[in-house]
């Protein structure tokens, strides 16, 4: 009876651990086929303009379903700020004119105007100016740039200037594609941030080998106990 028992224990500890090796090997596989398939995808960019807070708001995290996204919304900048160091889509470095602007009464968001040194180029702008603005809504950078100083924010992230104001601010910003208010539209250099891209982590058969690597585990784990059992009859015999 306890070798009954013995044989057994033994047995479902044999099939719970290639059980463990196979489905470690399939989730490999899968993550093989989401990188292919990441590869290969076409992406569909989203023409739509939505309205900044019918797809976010300032008391949460930016929803990732809402990145890239194009957006509108008017409001008052109510600060200015420089943001040295931003890489373009173009691999070139520079710095940027980020504003906060506000939406409402009681929050704001950063936008992304140009580049920092056209800032002078609609001096007409000021705080009592309602603009509307166009863009993209990127989340918030988590790599400081540089220095966060009262004119200089060290990276384009709204929580950097959550000393210097009190409204609710939105996660993410906004890099404007145009600007206008009741004269007409601010004309300026636009500028295409890099914006890193998710991807599915390592190489396609660096996934099949670890797939490869698992199974074999699995089958040596089904073939142990057949090999000592071997063993045990050639010493018996």
């Amino acid at each position: 009876m306890t070798d009954k028992i013995k044989k057994l224990t033994s047995a479902i500890l044999v099939l719970a651990i290639t059980t463990v090796f196979i489905l470690l090997g399939l989730w490999q596989l899968d993550r093989a086929r989401e990188l292919s398939a990441s590869q290969k995808a076409v992406v569909k960019v989203d023409q739509t303009i939505y309205p900044l807070n019918s797809i976010t708001s300032p008391n949460g995290a930016l929803p990732v379903n809402a990145f890239g996204k194009k957006v509108t919304t008017s409001g008052f900048y109510v600060g200015n700020y420089k943001a040295p160091n931003q890489k373009l889509s173009d691999g070139e470095i520079v710095d940027l004119e980020v504003a906060l602007m506000q939406v409402d009464t009681e929050s704001a968001i950063v936008v992304v105007r140009g580049l920092w040194s056209e800032r002078m180029n609609s001096p007409e702008i000021a705080m009592s100016t309602n603009v509307t603005i166009t863009g993209t809504i990127y989340p918030s950078q988590y790599e400081d740039r540089a220095p966060t100083t009262s004119m200089q924010i060290s990276r384009l992230d709204s929580s950097v200037l959550t000393s210097v104001t009190d409204f609710q601010l939105y996660d993410g910003f906004i890099s404007a594609d145009s600007e206008s208010y009741r004269e007409g539209k601010i004309t300026r250099e636009r500028v295409a941030l890099d914006i890193p891209k998710g991807k599915v982590p390592g190489f396609y058969w660096q996934h099949i080998s670890y797939v490869a690597t698992w199974w074999i585990m699995a089958i040596l784990v089904l073939w142990a106990p057949f090999y000592k059992r071997r063993e045990n009859d050639d010493s018996a015999s």
